[in-house]
C-alpha cells in the first residue's frame, strides 16, 4: 500500500500519519484515504473534483502537474505527500 503524508496544516485531521491506502493512481489512493476520512477530501479537492489550487501533490519525491496529478500512477510502495502550495513574495 502507498503511504500518504499530510503536511502540518492537516495534522488536526489526520494526526495519525501517513495513511496507508491502495490504488494504482493517486486518485486511487487518495479515493482510500477520503473512504477513511471523509472530512479529509475538501480540503484536498475542490467542489468539481479537482485538486484545489493551494494543494500541491507529489508522489516519489516528483511533484506532480496539477492537470495530471490524480491520473499519476503510483506503485504499492510509492510515498504520496500531500501539501499546502505557498505563493507570494
Amino acid at each position: 500500500m502507498a503511504q500518504v503524508h499530510f503536511t502540518s496544516w492537516l495534522r488536526e485531521i489526520v494526526p495519525d500519519g501517513p495513511l496507508n491506502a491502495a490504488g494504482a493512481t493517486v486518485g486511487d489512493v487518495l479515493a482510500a484515504v477520503f473512504a477513511q476520512r471523509p472530512n479529509v477530501r475538501g480540503y484536498v479537492l475542490d467542489d468539481r473534483g479537482a485538486i484545489r489550487k493551494h494543494v500541491c501533490i507529489f508522489a516519489d519525491g516528483v511533484r506532480l502537474p496539477r492537470d495530471a496529478t490524480l491520473g499519476h500512477p503510483v506503485k504499492s510502495e510509492s510515498d504520496v505527500h500531500v501539501m499546502q502550495a505557498l505563493s507570494g513574495g
